[in-house]
């Protein structure tokens, strides 16, 4: 099952297939290009594994076996709250977590996972309360320790609570814990605990999606509970730093982080307090170790997976076809190749429209809405699609995803690629072409900002020098600049001192609330002009408001409507300006069962069944 967990969205740079150098290819007109893509995804598919997932029952499997993988980064730091902006961190301490409920994104429903809920609403005074309770058989650990300590009610409740609804910890959820009144009032989705395993949230308003809204992890309040006690938000960001005892640090999740060695590895050991069971009693997951060598470099991780050094690679397309070419399917020896349809993620461009930047002079060009149309249309998706990922992706031209329940095929972005229409957009923002062949505002200032992409991410530099080139030819001069991903972070949510960027954001979009702190003009995430404490622009308004109202309406076809103007103003105003959703293949060691292994743009791969084949 795929979860969903919506407290709040992680910056994350999206990784499949996104770290890789660029591909020279000329310039194909779009008939070759499609061709081109439709030779090379016939050729490559035949020669891969189609597998999506489809609530197989899995199979029960042994515990045995380490896994070697590899991660790009080291982590920030083992604190949790720390860990929420900073996506690499996140997914290393994930394994020692777990969230409240499943979504089933087959059967479209929700299911308990550590905890069981229950939904009340009371249409008279159009209130809502979800009541969650624990199972029993939670416990937080301590790797090769036999201490034991119980999950309750009052870690979630001090987490939501303490940290989450803290202003002062920073958290990214902060925001999400308030709910427009319709009146231009807002008051808080509060929790109240009912006994050691029960909870409830209690929401001002009935909305669409309680179990989305509320579907949290949380931190051990024993820990940080006192850290909060003895120094507040200060101390509490403080403790679990990366030269801790391990020992210390306790799980109630999948695996244990046992080893840090930094600029080297990490190494996990399975957690056999794990609640979840298969059909014979086994704690899953069935790996017995996770050992992840810090390695940042494709190619690198790419011969280490040749050499059966690593268990498993998602190859850049640049990788793929030698991958695929060497795959032994069906055998022992070797590895096999999984394919996927296009990710439901897609990076985007967006422009610095906060007003702390009102007196530089792209502020002016980026709070025109004609100005950011003519940038979409200076975008070459095609030749991006040809060039950087061989043909292996597809435009992005829709808010929502398809898998959304609101997503309709005619919502579609109008300003595609077309030089003669960016010119006209350009003209009406009241820019001409000089003499010397740089196109110039009205006052005379020559056309010219930056771009901003990470250094350790080759492929947005790739797409950035294409969208530069495209904007060489009507006079736009584009800057790309490289820099680390804190500093672009910080940039992002501190100084606020960015022009433009090329980033992706964590989370499948499966549901239209998620991406509070995104979309609605108020959020910390709101990247173009965030914590507005009003709305300054009216399109701003208009979306907050249908989101408001469109989040509270249960009935998905009376909420249609708003839903779908809610999308085509983001594509009309294009504050952000999504690229392509590029396919993705999934490289396996035969040496494991690959019973258990499925892949598709959902959920990806779920490696916690996989065991070691017995012979």
């Amino acid at each position: 099952m795929k979860k969903i967990h919506f407290c709040l969205i992680f910056i994350s740079i999206v990784t499949s297939l996104f770290l890789f150098g660029c591909y020279n290819a000329p310039e194909m007109t779009l008939e070759e290009i499609a061709q081109y893509k439709k030779n090379l995804e016939n050729s490559l598919y035949d020669r891969t594994i189609s597998k999506p997932y489809k609530n197989e029952k899995y199979v029960a499997g042994k515990v045995n076996g380490t896994w070697n993988t590899t991660i790009s980064a080291d982590p920030k730091s083992f604190n949790v709250l720390i860990a929420e902006r900073d996506g690499e961190t996140s997914a290393i301490l994930n394994p020692l977590f777990d969230y409240l409920a499943d979504y089933d994104v087959l059967e479209k429903q929700w299911k308990a996972h550590i905890a069981s809920f229950n939904i009340t609403t009371d249409e008279k005074s159009n209130t809502l309360d979800i009541k969650y309770t624990l199972r029993d058989d939670l416990y937080w650990s301590f790797y090769n320790c036999d201490k034991k300590i119980k999950v309750t009610s009052d870690d979630v409740v001090f987490w939501y609570d303490e940290i989450c609804g803290d202003e002062n910890m920073g958290s990214s959820s902060y925001n999400s814990q308030y709910m427009d009144m319709g009146d231009g009032t807002q008051k808080r989705i509060t929790i109240e605990k009912i006994d050691e395993r029960s909870f409830v949230f209690h929401f001002p308003r009935i909305i669409a999606e309680p179990i989305l809204s509320t579907n949290m992890s949380f931190g051990p309040a024993f820990i940080y509970k006192k850290a909060k006690e003895e120094g507040g938000a200060e101390k509490v960001k403080s403790i679990h730093s990366v030269d801790m005892d391990l020992k210390e640090l306790p799980s109630m999740g999948k695996y244990f982080l046992t080893q840090y060695i930094p600029g080297q590895r990490i190494v996990y050991e399975r957690n056999p307090n794990y609640w979840d069971k298969d059909e014979n009693g086994t704690s899953i997951p069935y790996i017995q170790k996770e050992v992840a060598r810090i390695v940042g470099d494709k190619n690198t991780q790419s011969l280490l997976f040749s050499n059966g050094e690593i268990e498993d690679f998602v190859p850049t397309p640049e990788q793929v076809d030698s991958i695929v070419s060497k795959a032994s399917i069906g055998k022992k020896t070797g590895y096999s190749v999984f394919n996927s349809d296009g990710s439901m993620n897609a990076s985007f461009w967006t422009f610095n429209q906060n007003p702390k930047n009102k007196n530089e002079k792209y502020y002016s060009w980026f709070c025109k809405k004609e100005f950011r149309q003519a940038m979409s249309c200076l975008l070459n998706r095609e030749r991006i699609i040809s060039q950087t990922y061989r043909g292996l992706a597809s435009p992005k031209y829709s808010f929502f995803p398809e898998a959304n329940a609101y997503f309709d095929k005619n919502i579609e972005l109008k300003y595609k690629f077309d030089h003669e229409k960016a010119k006209e957009l350009l003209s009406k923002c009241g820019f001409s072409l000089h003499s010397d062949g740089f196109l110039y505002d009205s006052n005379g200032n020559k056309i010219e900002f930056d771009l901003s992409v990470t250094a350790t991410t080759p492929v947005y530099n790739d797409m950035a020098q294409i969208i530069a080139d495209e904007c060489k030819k009507e006079g736009i001069t584009v800057n790309v600049r490289q820099i680390d991903f804190q500093k672009l972070i910080e940039q992002l949510t501190v100084t606020y001192d960015w022009q433009t960027l090329m980033i992706g954001l964590g989370g499948s979009g499966i549901f239209p609330t998620q991406g509070s702190n995104v979309w609605v003009s108020s959020g910390n995430l709101h990247m173009w002009n965030p914590l507005q404490k009003t709305p300054e622009t009216d399109w701003e308004a208009r979306v907050d408001e249908l989101y408001n109202e469109a989040s509270c309406i249960v009935d998905e076809k009376k909420a249609f409507p708003l839903w779908k103007e809610y999308q085509e103003i983001f594509l009309e105003q294009c504050p952000i300006i999504y690229l392509v959703r590029p396919k993705s293949f999934y490289a396996i060691q035969n040496r494991w069962d690959l019973t258990n292994v499925y892949y598709d743009n959902l959920a990806g791969v779920d490696i916690k069944y996989v065991y070691l084949r017995e012979n």
